[in-house]
């Protein structure tokens, strides 16, 4: 039997597979295959996980601490991906959409704003972006190469021998 903090690991990291693993490897197949209707509702899931996401991040902290809090959100995110209902889809025509015409005007000011803000500040600081980039590659490099430097070279465990002949003769 596993621990609850074991068994809480366990689902956590099977909600990640569930809710983000195979939705990106299915969203590729679907790309890949021009499928519009299956893209379409893989962007439906996107939209409804997106904002699960960041409910999540806000509720995330009280809500693990009931019981079977992350048994729940796995059927969740398993529900929001069946096909034959398309849970995502029900939450998204229902709730969601019309949220979201309802403030489509402030909403689009806003991302309007930020990508403003963004794109000013990424002109300004062109210099200062591109010096960090180049220094985080710098480092990714040298981390790989001795990452892979380490793989390469056989680890000798040599521990120091004692040679008994010493021991016993300086105890004389």
């Amino acid at each position: 039997m596993l621990s609850p903090t074991t068994s809480k690991l366990i689902l956590r990291a099977t909600c990640t597979a569930i809710g983000i693993g195979f939705p990106v490897y299915a969203t590729f197949k679907a790309l890949e295959k021009k499928d519009q209707a299956e893209q379409e509702e893989w962007l439906v899931y996107w939209a409804v996980y997106g904002c699960f996401n960041v409910a999540e991040a806000f509720s995330d902290k009280l809500l693990s601490w009931f019981p079977y809090y992350y048994h729940a959100k796995l059927v969740f995110l398993i529900w929001l991906q069946l096909p034959f209902n398309y849970g995502s889809r029900h939450l998204f025509a229902f709730y969601l959409r019309p949220l979201l015409i309802k403030y489509q005007n402030r909403l689009d000011r806003i991302v309007d704003g930020t990508r403003k803000d963004i794109n000013n500040f990424v002109s300004s600081h062109r210099k200062e972006i591109h010096y960090i980039a180049n220094s985080a590659q710098k480092v990714a490099f040298s981390a790989f190469r001795a990452a892979e430097e380490l793989v390469r070279t056989p680890r000798r465990h040599q521990s120091p021998s004692v040679n008994s002949e010493n021991v016993n003769s300086t105890a004389d």
